[in-house]
């Protein structure tokens, strides 16, 4: 608990810097995320996204700064740290040559966990597998294949779920099932932590959304306060609140328009509007 009696965060990320040699990627984060929450950490490419879920997942040590995750210090004591804590990467990491029970029952053994195949089956069941659970990984289609990785993250019920980029190469309709999926695992009261490029994807899931950007972070808030960010929607014939994509670019500044680094959802630089970082309008343009 904190000292107003609202619940300590899940994860608390405080001043983390981190270089390697001249490159500093991070400098200076502050991020909490509360339980049960879903928290999307937004940025372009080389913002720092992976390195600092590196280091929230004791894979990688901050140069200065303190992490907490479930109110333990990463630093000094990472082995209680993974005990509430599980990463899914970029790329499902799935034995193709093992079944989707086989890999399931392997973490549950490798976790020292009684009932492997008690385990495997209700996270088949949980992650609608079941029908599948005999087929070797490398036969399971994209979103089947995420499924089952996010599954095996979930095998001995870590508090802390940290997904980097869990939909980066899958197509719609495996987008929305890992979508379908990461809400589920809120819902059953698992914090998540988000990285992703995709602006529509912070939009849809998180409850919170942070952007990092030049390695700190310069924005965090609800969706609807980030939106406060902007001068009010021009009415024209109907009223539109700005999108995230407005807010992110307006933030980060034109070396993340789309064409850069970062994925957006309609990749039309026209529907961005001409807005500094400061919130103020510039002059509307005129067409020719």
């Amino acid at each position: 608990m904190t000292t107003d009696g609202s619940p300590a965060p899940a994860i608390r990320v405080r001043g983390v810097t981190k270089s390697f040699g001249e490159l500093h990627v991070l400098r200076g984060v502050d991020l909490d995320v509360a339980p049960g929450s879903i928290v999307a950490l937004l940025g372009s490419n080389g913002a720092g996204k992976t390195t600092l879920v590196r280091i929230v997942s004791t894979l990688l040590k901050a140069d200065s700064g303190t992490v907490t995750v479930a109110g333990t210090d990463v630093a000094d004591r990472p082995d209680q740290v993974r005990k509430a804590i599980s990463l899914t990467g970029q790329f499902a990491a799935v034995d193709d040559i093992l079944t989707a029970r086989e890999n399931l029952v392997l973490v549950a053994r490798l976790r020292h966990l009684p009932g492997p195949g008690t385990v495997a089956g209700t996270l088949l069941s949980d992650f609608a597998l079941t029908d599948v659970r005999d087929r070797r990984a490398a036969e399971l289609s994209g979103g089947m294949r995420r499924r089952l990785d996010i599954a095996m993250s979930l095998v001995g019920d870590p508090s802390v779920i940290v997904l980097d980029e869990p939909t980066t190469g899958l197509d719609p309709q495996a987008r929305l099932d890992v979508w379908r999926t990461v809400r589920d695992l809120a819902s059953a009261g698992t914090t998540v932590l988000l990285t992703t490029q995709y602006l529509d994807e912070a939009e849809h899931l998180a409850d919170r959304i942070a952007i990092l950007h030049q390695g700190t972070i310069i924005q965090d808030g609800t969706l609807d306060e980030l939106r406060q960010l902007l001068p009010p929607a021009e009415v024209r014939y109907v009223e539109q609140k700005p999108s995230l994509e407005d807010v992110f670019l307006a933030l980060v500044g034109a070396d993340s328009r789309p064409g850069a680094s970062t994925t957006t959802g309609s990749g039309d630089p026209d529907d961005v509007p001409d807005v500094d970082p400061t919130g103020d309008a510039h002059p509307p343009r005129e067409d020719s």
